[in-house]
């Protein structure tokens, strides 16, 4: 199944304004790439990336505001698709209300950030790339030892538990047992991290369920544990 972000789950996480077609919120965002469209504001629609989030940055709008307001009207129409999610403008800078206007035929949300381009860039991506990164489930305990994360793999009761529990007594940290959700957020890293039903706590033999940040404190556990690719192989 294809994983997706909803633009309302883009705007909230990142506290974006929504100028216009509220109506669009629900529109699936499938890629974490994202889109600076200069070339579609001159004409060239021959390779029109219609699935990304289009970010608007000073240079977009400073050009935009040069062309006559039907040929600005005629883009942004061109530029909006079925498939396209969003539009974002950066540094609160005024909306074109001929984009408004072509955003909400469609129906496709505009938002809108106080923060320059560059940053709302890195942030979108980031964000972007957490959510729909490719996850697997793995049946194991991850503790982090010495900063390394260590995935401890073998049939059930041969006592993976119970070593973890003993690293933790030594100093270490558990970030999850029993199921390890791994996430590959790019080609360099991977991010274990546990469910967050069981998270922290640890099934013990003889003892049953214990929550490990109960009976160590906040310094034996951790939410996610990242190993580059030099350590994860």
């Amino acid at each position: 199944m294809t994983k997706s972000v909803t633009v309302k789950e883009l705007m909230e996480r990142l506290n974006l304004e929504l100028v216009c077609a509220d109506e669009g919120l629900d529109r699936p965002i499938l890629t974490s790439d994202l889109s600076r469209p200069g070339l579609e504001l001159t004409g060239f629609f021959s390779y029109y990336p219609e699935d990304r989030v289009q970010l608007f940055g000073m240079t977009e709008i400073s050009f935009s505001e040069g062309m006559e307001p039907e040929e600005r009207l005629k883009r942004y129409r061109q530029m909006c698709t079925r498939r396209t999610p969003a539009f974002v403008v950066s540094r609160n800078l005024e909306t074109p209300k001929e984009l408004i206007q072509a955003a909400s035929e469609a129906g496709i949300p505009v938002l809108r950030s106080r923060l320059k381009t560059t940053r709302l860039s890195v942030y979108i991506t980031n964000y972007l790339e957490s959510k729909l990164a490719p996850v697997i489930s793995k049946h194991g305990v991850l503790v982090d030892i010495y900063g390394l994360g260590v995935l401890i793999t073998g049939n059930s009761g041969v006592g993976k538990s119970e070593t973890a529990l003993e690293l933790v007594k030594r100093g270490h940290r558990l970030v999850a047992d029993d199921n390890v959700e791994i996430r590959k957020e790019d080609e360099l890293s991977l991010i274990g991290s546990s469910p967050e039903i069981i998270e922290h706590l640890l099934e013990i033999r003889g003892l049953g369920i214990i929550n490990v940040m109960t009976l160590f404190g906040a310094g034996a556990v951790r939410s996610s544990k990242k190993n580059y690719a030099c350590c994860a192989s």
